[in-house]
């Protein structure tokens, strides 16, 4: 189940979320430039090692570029492939505009970075001697489609359905697509250690987990009311009103 689009509209432009977008495609080409790209020592630099972030071992002098602390940012906006970064991309295009648009500009990178921070910490503490590098913008889109799912999940999303040599094109509620992704997270983690690379479905589970319940515990007070919503209300209120003139 790949999905293509949602039907939401925004009412202002995502410009963070095209600013990410962006800085992740000009990271990711600027890594496969470098040498240590192909050699791996440019994740072990910038990408999260659990094992490094709580002290247990210590990266080599020249491999230990910044704070361990610091990996947790700058490994987000670092990918391991093309299919890494454009599957990430891809989900960030369809569903952060929307929580963008409801959070505004500043609590929602706060709200992105957190869910970044969180789903890191949570395949950490679920791998605390991995010496396996990990990157990827993944843990904090994960927070975006949960908090996506709390916040519109009757909205129809366009998605892709591969049936061997045919496929479908189907309009499937967004608590049914994002459901099942966040199941499917579940499923696959149970057969992976994650101590030999691969992916971080701890990190998924737990960005996913976070930005659900910011939404669902503090959605009303992070959420302001639209101005033009405030405005059609305002409107609606004068017509009730006889006492309140134009």
């Amino acid at each position: 189940m790949i999905p293509l689009k949602d039907e939401n509209v925004t009412l202002s432009t995502p410009i963070l979320s095209y600013s990410i977008i962006a800085s992740c495609i000009v990271v990711f080409l600027i890594q496969i430039s470098s040498p240590g790209y192909t050699s791996g020592n440019l994740f072990y630099s910038y990408g999260v090692v659990p094992a490094s972030l709580l002290g247990i071992e210590s990266l080599p002098g020249d491999l230990e570029k910044i704070d361990p602390y610091l990996t947790l940012i700058t490994s987000m906006f670092m990918h391991g492939g093309w299919m890494h970064l454009i599957g990430n991309m891809l989900y960030m295009w369809i569903f952060a505009d929307n929580i963008e648009d409801d959070l505004g500009k500043v609590k929602f990178i706060l709200f992105y970075i957190a869910s970044g921070i969180a789903a890191a910490l949570t395949q950490v503490y679920l791998n605390v001697n991995s010496t396996v590098p990990m990157v990827g913008a993944s843990g904090a889109i994960s927070g975006v489609l949960g908090a996506y799912m709390i916040r519109y999940p009757r909205n129809k999303i366009l998605v892709l359905i591969p049936l061997g040599v045919f496929t479908q094109l189907l309009r499937i509620p967004a608590l049914f697509v994002l459901g099942f992704w966040f199941i499917l997270q579940f499923i696959s983690s149970a057969g992976s250690t994650g101590e030999g690379g691969g992916v971080a479905y701890g990190a998924h589970i737990g960005g996913f987990v976070f930005g659900a319940a910011v939404m669902f515990f503090f959605g009303n007070f992070l959420i302001p009311k639209k101005a033009f919503f405030k405005a059609l209300t305002e409107e609606d209120d004068k017509k009730k009103n006889p006492w309140i003139q134009d």
